[in-house]
């Protein structure tokens, strides 16, 4: 018997809960940096692409984790990368300047102008990254176990 299904749901759980605050906090750590003390108009903005990105990116990290292990098209942390269009649509909105980034990121996310893809789960948020790496081990034992000849 594979249990992934439980670390699978914890994941999205928590994923769920941590994006908007991450898309918040992305808003408000380059703005302040770039500009100073964000206005309300910007939190309000950061807040409603949070939910935005909620809505968006976690029913489908949901189905990716509820999907069999051999049929998961791609990762989760892949369709989180794609939620940094949230904050990136709310900085330049704002005007805040791009920030200058590695060769290596201007290739592979060549629209995160602001250098805000996660490069972990951690980057989301504490708990997701523990969450994370039970999922994982979870994952790669079921995989182990149904294609690596394990009982």
């Amino acid at each position: 018997m594979e249990d992934i299904e439980g670390p699978a749901r914890e994941l999205a759980s928590a994923l769920e809960v941590a994006l908007p605050e991450w898309v918040e906090r992305c808003v408000e750590q380059r703005y302040r940096a770039a500009v100073g003390e964000p206005p309300a108009s910007v939190v309000d903005a950061a807040r409603a692409a949070g939910e935005a990105a909620r809505a968006d990116v976690a029913p489908r990290v949901r189905a990716l984790l509820e999907a069999d292990i051999d049929q998961q098209w791609t990762t989760p942390l892949s369709l989180l990368r794609s939620a940094v269009r949230y904050p990136t649509r709310v900085l330049a909105d704002a005007a805040v300047p791009p920030v200058p980034r590695a060769a290596f990121e201007e290739e592979r996310f060549p629209d995160d102008v602001y250098d805000l893809t996660p490069a972990t789960f951690s980057d989301i948020g504490e708990r997701v990254g523990g969450t994370a790496i039970v999922w994982g081990a979870a994952k790669a034992w079921a995989h182990r176990h149904r294609h690596g000849g394990l009982t």
